[in-house]
């Protein structure tokens, strides 16, 4: 990883290492990325330097959500979209929202481990981008945590629940066996 100083913003924090070789991340730096008690942290090192970077056990299987999304969009008229617990990894049919993050709304489903069907046709927004249609979004839930979303949008109000949770099924065998 070769990363440049001019991207590194300067915080002016430092803290020592204790002598279990452990430093405290400060709580407002925690917040403003993000980063969740317990969360997994990847660690990397260059000549004279470390950087600590938000590890994401569902990236890992990016291509296997693309086939997953490809599969099941080939079968039903849906488009079909997966995240991790921030931002879309991958989509049967916007790939322009890749790498976008979630709204506030999605992440808060993550967290509680909710389902969400809608009755009516709904408007979501993701980083500018607007999808309107018939959502069903179930949780992809390993068995430490809830890790992202399968998002599935029509424009008839038809109930592809059971597709959503069994495409979020999948993903969460996957990532329990590795």
């Amino acid at each position: 990883m070769n990363w440049s100083e001019d991207l590194l913003k300067a915080t002016g924090i430092t803290r020592k290492i204790d002598e279990l070789g452990r430093i405290v991340i400060p709580k407002e730096i925690r917040r403003n990325l993000g980063i969740r008690d317990g969360e997994t942290l990847e660690i990397f090192t260059e000549e004279d330097g470390i950087l600590l970077k938000k590890h994401s056990v569902i990236q890992n299987f990016e291509e296997l959500g693309v086939k997953l999304c490809d599969i099941i969009s080939s079968v039903i008229p849906a488009s079909i979209f997966i995240t991790d617990r921030e931002k879309v990894i991958a989509s049967s049919t916007h790939k322009d929202l890749i790498g976008k993050i979630l709204p506030t709304d999605f992440i808060r489903l993550i967290d509680n481990r909710e389902s969400k069907k809608s009755d009516y046709e709904e408007e979501i927004t993701i980083n500018d981008i607007s999808l309107k249609g018939y959502f069903v979004i179930s949780p992809i839930i390993s068995s430490i945590d809830s890790l992202g979303l399968i998002i599935i949008m029509t424009n008839t109000n038809t109930d592809y629940s059971i597709i959503s949770k069994l495409i979020a099924k999948i993903l969460s065998e996957k990532l329990d066996i590795n």
